[in-house]
């Protein structure tokens, strides 16, 4: 019979799990036609990483404390804020002098600008809509600044020339066979209007092009937290309280190569 603490990290566990195989399956399948698709994706993205990351603190602080855990005031003030508690997962990183086999850090540009939109997004951009219609204060729009901050910059730096070259090429020559009897009549990611072909077609070829490696991206990100949540894991476990399930099992899809991520799109299966 599993105690009440095991089976209350086992489903916080795998609600984690979950949501976030939702929310790096359904990135890939966002854009300018489907943002909210971007909304499925930030929400679970968001609740996910802060919900693995504070499963690695309550166990750090399990080990820290001989086999117990925090009062409810000390969960609650850690927050919702992803950056700080990417900061505290760093923090136990290094208390523990953990050595990872992939990423020993999400410090890359693209890695930072994922994590602070999500942030962001958690603490304050998430009612951006509701914001307008009653007139509060509203900083950012989340899927621009995706736009903006990741996508352009994964065009930049994972697109190739040839490949930038055919996207524009094909965006023409679909310009050219259809724009005189074709209307189109969308809003871009950052807020612009499409309203010819060529441009449609040329945002479409640009989400095509850098949604496989949006998914790669947030996959190492959370390769990372299930990495340090893995080492903590034997850390509590030789307490010997025969409490800790074992989370390798459950997040164990996120423990791969780039390569192996690459060959996935649908992480919920």
């Amino acid at each position: 019979m599993f105690s009440n603490r095991f089976n209350a990290l086992s489903k916080e566990c795998s609600f984690a799990y979950e949501i976030l195989a939702s929310g790096v399956t359904q990135i890939r399948k966002a854009n300018y036609a489907k943002k909210g698709i971007y909304y499925q994706s930030f929400i679970s993205l968001s609740v996910g990483l802060e919900r693995i990351s504070k499963l690695c603190i309550l166990l750090d602080y399990y080990i820290s404390n001989n086999g117990e855990f925090p009062t409810d005031k000390f969960l609650r003030k850690l927050g919702h804020n992803i950056n700080k508690l990417y900061k505290k997962s760093v923090e136990i990183k290094e208390k523990y002098d953990f050595n990872f086999n992939y990423l020993n850090s999400l410090d890359s540009e693209i890695h930072k600008n994922m994590i602070n939109i999500l942030s962001d997004f958690a603490t304050r951009d998430r009612y951006e809509n509701l914001n307008v219609l009653v007139n509060a204060s509203q900083e950012n729009n989340p899927i621009s600044l995706w736009f903006n901050l990741v996508d352009v910059k994964l065009f930049d730096k994972h697109i190739s020339e040839k490949k930038k070259q055919k996207i524009v090429h094909n965006a023409d020559i679909i310009h050219m066979l259809t724009g005189q009897f074709t209307s189109v009549l969308h809003s871009s990611e950052d807020g612009g209007l499409i309203s010819d072909v060529r441009e449609g077609s040329f945002r479409t070829g640009v989400y095509s092009s850098v949604s496989p490696y949006r998914q790669l991206y947030l996959a190492q990100i959370v390769r990372y937290w299930t990495e340090l949540l893995w080492k903590l894991q034997y850390k509590a476990m030789a307490i010997g309280k025969e409490e800790i399930p074992y989370f390798s099992d459950m997040f164990g899809c996120f423990y791969n190569d780039n390569s192996y991520f690459r060959g996935i799109r649908n992480y919920e299966k």
